[in-house]
């Protein structure tokens, strides 16, 4: 009998022996200096790889697509300093600036999504509806409408004050004995509605007309306009946050399974629980303050994420971040081309697909649950 072979009760061989569970898609790596181990999973190494290709697509396409069309040939030698210096100026100083941010701002926002939904246990769970997005939009709509000169290095500052202050006081407000993943979620929705209420009351106090308009596009989340100064404010946030996030992810692992089975596994699930709220806080409230609140992202990036590469924080949370950032990309392309020349913010696309993607996890859940 070969090794390939399997026995049954009564030693008789009853076929190939089945392969482990995940064979051959993690791989061990030891270093000895400094002494660390972790596994690699193969299989999401290879849908990063995919989304980063769709990511670049997305990418191509948004610097050659527009109001004024660029060849592929004319964008490579643009993006080289080797093309016709009006294409240069349209590329690299309008559209794959605007690009980046719109990915950097997805990542964020898909990054953030998969811990709220990893903390809460909740896969409705999204910055938008925790409560956190709004927090940062009604900070940063004050300093816009209080202190116009504030420069734009500053406004991740405050948004992420104003999503840290909303993180603390919905962590507060749902703290009974100890924090429940349903009161988080039921104490966000409520904060939500007043940070709304607080933003149009903001909004409406406002004389000017143009100011005005520009504060409604902020709200309903933009990139328009954005260029290498706002991705030089918002790239040092998330090159520090998503590794922390990417650190936690065997918690929020643990997480996952309940509090109590958390803790025997070692995880102090408090503490944990409040580090990773300010993790994902500061992703969105950094998203936020460069492109106001777009919506659905955090909530579909993550699910998009489970489907490829499974439910394990270390793989999903890179996955979620990537597809986040490949989302606003392309829904900022189509935002700008459909309707030529007129242009509508990419949150109203998200929304668009957002809405009903939402809508279908609600229906998906409720049949779910039992009736009485």
């Amino acid at each position: 009998m070969t090794r390939d072979a399997v026995q049954d009760a009564d030693g008789h061989v009853t076929g190939p022996v089945p392969p482990p569970p995940g064979k051959g898609r993690w791989r061990a790596v030891r270093l000895a200096r400094p002494a660390v181990s972790f596994r690699v999973d193969l299989r999401a190494l290879w849908v990063m790889l995919a989304l980063g290709l769709v990511a670049a697509a997305a990418l191509v396409a948004s610097i050659a697509l527009g109001e004024y069309p660029i060849g592929l040939r004319e964008v490579v030698r643009a993006l080289v300093g080797q093309g016709h210096p009006g294409h240069e100026f349209i590329v690299m100083d309008l559209r794959l600036p605007r690009a980046v941010v719109a990915f950097a701002v997805g990542a964020a926002l898909g990054a953030a999504g998969a811990v709220f939904q990893g903390l809460t246990r909740n896969a409705l769970a999204a910055p938008e509806i925790i409560g956190v997005a709004a927090g940062a939009n009604l900070a940063a709509v004050i300093v816009i409408v209080v202190l116009p000169a504030t420069p734009i290095a500053l406004l991740p500052v405050a948004a992420l004050a104003g999503a840290l202050a909303t993180t603390a006081l919905v962590y507060r407000l749902a703290w009974h004995g100890g924090s429940s993943p349903i009161r988080l979620i039921l104490v966000g929705v409520g904060v939500t509605l007043v940070g709304h209420a607080l933003v149009m009351a903001v909004v409406s106090s406002v004389d000017e007309i143009i100011h005005a308009s520009q504060l409604v596009i902020f709200m309903a989340g933009s990139v328009y306009g954005k260029g290498w100064h706002e991705l030089i404010a918002l790239a040092p946030w998330i090159i520090v946050l998503l590794p922390l996030a990417l650190g936690g992810a065997r918690h929020l692992d643990a997480l996952r399974l309940g509090d109590h089975p958390a803790r025997g596994l070692g995880v102090h699930v408090e503490r944990q629980r409040l580090t990773l709220l300010a993790i994902a806080a500061a992703l969105a409230g950094a998203a936020v303050s460069t492109a106001g609140p777009v919506g659905f992202v955090g909530l579909m990036a993550p699910h998009i994420a489970r489907r490829l590469v499974g439910a394990a924080y270390a793989a999903a949370l890179p996955v979620a971040a990537m597809a986040g950032g490949t989302i606003v990309i392309a829904a900022d392309t189509l935002a700008r081309t459909l309707f030529a020349p007129v242009e509508i913010p990419v949150g109203v696309m998200t929304a668009i697909v957002g809405a009903p993607f939402f809508i279908t996890l609600l229906f998906r859940a409720a049949s779910r649950t039992p009736g009485p």
